[in-house]
């Protein structure tokens, strides 16, 4: 086989494999948005009541220690809506997999911070991805119905996941962050969506930890 023929190959190869990556990506974000169409609110006065607030983790501060802006909306998110009375309960849900780092216990800090009482924050400290913080706020929170809180591109892959597997999802928005900064994380957003599908759809995929049942407001 000569090197033109072979050089043919690869490209045409590129250009298939670019083609069906690209159509994978429109796919998921035109399912997703489909399912989450009119379930994410700005403003809190419209959200529907549910006991519970589910705000999806980060980490506090950036690897160069600068605070992380993400962090920070989805914390002031949480309070506006706790002071909103759209909810009774916020369950902080992230990544605790090592001793050093511990999402949940930042949140709840930062909620105590600003006035949310610290009986009516729960952690679950197994929200090591979105499809576990969403399925397990059923499967081991009892819940039928929350509000998520992050920012409206992740809120809506949450109200996917959570109404595939049963759970009555409304997300409210948090404040954006600078544009390079969201670019970034929208970008990574675009594939993280195309693995939401796979997983819910495909794969199947159960949270890596579930556990004993744990009641909120008991």
């Amino acid at each position: 086989m000569n090197k033109k023929r072979i050089f043919r190959l690869l490209l045409t190869g590129l250009i298939l494999g670019l083609i069906c990556s690209v159509g994978a990506i429109l796919i998921s974000r035109q399912i997703i948005d489909t399912v989450s169409d009119k379930k994410t609110f700005s403003d809190a006065n419209f959200l529907p009541k549910s006991d519970v607030a589910l705000v999806l983790g980060c980490s506090r501060y950036l690897s160069d220690g600068r605070e992380n802006l993400f962090f920070r909306n989805r914390i002031n998110a949480a309070v506006d809506v706790f002071k909103s009375g759209k909810v009774e309960f916020i369950l902080v849900s992230g990544d605790n997999h090592r001793i050093d780092y511990d999402e949940p216990t930042d949140m709840k800090g930062a909620l105590i911070e600003k006035g949310i009482p610290a009986g009516r924050i729960y952690c679950d400290y197994a929200g090591f991805s979105t499809l576990d913080s969403i399925v397990r706020a059923k499967e081991v929170f009892g819940q039928s119905q929350v509000v998520v809180i992050s920012q409206e591109f992740h809120n809506k892959r949450a109200i996917f996941i959570g109404e595939q597997r049963g759970l009555d999802v409304y997300g409210y928005n948090a404040a954006e962050v600078g544009t390079f900064i969201s670019f970034k994380t929208k970008a990574r957003e675009e594939l993280a969506k195309v693995k939401a599908v796979i997983d819910v759809w495909v794969l199947g995929r159960e949270p890596r930890f579930l556990g004993e049942a744990v009641e909120i407001g008991a």
